[in-house]
């Protein structure tokens, strides 16, 4: 299992709508508001790193009002 962190700059005010839908996508496990840099993060597993890079790239980043993602791929 494969495992990754997006962190999500998102419009003022959208924080609450994107985590609910975030919640909905298959790979995210968790996702919860933060302070500082990054207005949210996402936790993602997946059999492989290309479920995961296929649901950054089609779900997350398409999600209204996400501004620019970064991701954090874990070494294992």
């Amino acid at each position: 299992m494969e495992k990754a962190y997006v962190v999500i700059n998102c419009e003022l005010g959208a924080e609450g709508a994107i985590i609910e839908e975030a919640k909905s996508i298959d790979c995210v496990k968790e996702a919860m508001g933060v302070f500082g840099n990054y207005d949210i993060i996402l936790k993602l597993e997946g059999p492989n790193v290309d479920a995961i890079s296929e649901t950054i790239a089609k779900k997350i980043r398409k999600l209204e009002k996400v501004n620019c993602t970064t991701t954090l791929m874990c070494a294992n």
